[in-house]
């Protein structure tokens, strides 16, 4: 990577930048995702190396400006671990793994207590720039280690119904006094409530979505294969298009876990 930014480097990643390069970041973390959930080992193998080379990316460019390099960033993270498992490498003990985040939680508030700058609010640790599923749910569970959460999911569903009270109420107004952004907001509190009911029920809301995401790609392939292409399905009636639907679950039911 020194070569490949250096002087008689390539073009392209010499032009590259903090900025430019942080797209990539992301779309290289969803393919380990897509390999992961494919099981497609080989697969993964070539992914995180992609996904190391943002490391060794940015580290090169830290190196450059003089902030850091990748043995600096290797150090850092070899200390985090041992100072982040004292029931490993100290004299604290854990039970369970329930015990093990706890401590970990601990240990990482008072890093922050160290910390020369403290941020204004606790919301501000959360990087704003993450997935909005990621980040909803973080902000829900920051909010609830001062106690402002439901104390049970069943105030969540209650919620839930609440918003979607609110949303159809917007969306039913009359067009004089119709509000896209109030229809955008609605729907962003109804969003912001069911990923806060997955956290409650322990369930990732990004890996959920992904899982009906691709179950929803094997339905409507299995509706365009039966319809007999994608020209017949266009011509669809709804009525069809419910059948074929309803065909097409049948088709792709997975059997019950065991």
């Amino acid at each position: 990577m020194a070569r490949l930014r250096g002087p008689d480097g390539c073009p392209w990643d010499r032009e590259q930048t903090f900025d430019s390069i942080k797209r990539h970041t992301l779309e290289e973390t969803y393919e380990v995702f897509d390999a992961i959930e494919r099981r497609a080992w080989p697969d993964l193998k070539d992914e995180l190396g992609d996904l190391l080379l943002q490391v060794l990316f940015y580290s090169q460019m830290a190196a450059e400006a003089g902030y850091f390099n990748i043995e600096d960033v290797a150090a850092n993270l070899n200390a985090k671990l041992i100072r982040r498992h004292p029931h490993i490498f100290g004299n604290v003990t854990a039970a369970d793994s329930g015990e093990v985040l706890r401590n970990w939680e601990q240990i990482k508030q008072q890093e922050k207590k160290s910390a020369t700058q403290q941020p204004a609010s606790m919301l501000d640790e959360i990087p704003r720039t993450m997935p909005a599923t990621l980040e909803a749910g973080k902000l829900g569970s920051r909010a609830a280690k001062v106690g402002f959460d439901w104390p049970t999911p069943d105030g969540l569903f209650d919620k839930l119904q609440e918003e979607i009270a609110e949303l159809k109420a917007e969306i039913d107004a009359p067009s004089e006094t119709k509000s896209q952004s109030a229809i955008e907001a609605e729907l962003g509190d109804l969003l912001f409530t069911a990923i806060n009911l997955a956290r409650h029920l322990h369930v990732d809301p990004e890996s959920a979505l992904r899982s009906t995401n691709a179950k929803f790609r094997r339905r409507f392939g299995a509706m365009e294969s039966a319809a007999g292409g994608r020209e017949v399905l266009a011509a669809s009636t709804p009525d069809q298009l419910d059948a074929l639907w309803n065909q097409a679950k049948d088709a792709t039911s997975e059997p019950p876990t065991q």
